[in-house]
């Protein structure tokens, strides 16, 4: 359910546009690629391991825009890969606002 109610919240606060946002497949899809490739060096809870935390804690002072483009581009000099061959940037946008809302456990 939190996968259907938060998308609602961020277009009602003007985040995101009702058409960037994923559908309900694909956000699980999102959810599954987060948990599992980006965990695999942010830690499988999220909270760090070879790269920093993605908790909301650790990302509350960082830009959005930020943490958008490091997801989408990468970071080069960095272990961080780009991963813009495998989500467009709308789908980044929405993994950075569930990552600050605190993100959603596979179902």
């Amino acid at each position: 359910m939190r996968l259907l109610i938060a998308p609602f919240l961020l277009l009602v606060a003007g985040q995101v546009s009702a058409d960037s946002l994923p559908s309900a497949a694909r956000q699980r899809e999102l959810v599954h690629l987060v948990r599992q490739d980006c965990g695999s060096c942010h830690g499988m809870t999220l909270q760090g391991g070879l790269g920093p935390s993605l908790k909301p804690e650790a990302l509350r002072e960082k830009p959005a825009d930020s943490l958008v483009a490091t997801i989408y581009g990468g970071r080069p000099g960095t272990p961080m890969p780009p991963w813009h061959r495998f989500l467009s940037e709308a789908e980044a946008r929405w993994i950075v606002e569930q990552l600050l809302a605190g993100f959603p456990k596979e179902q």
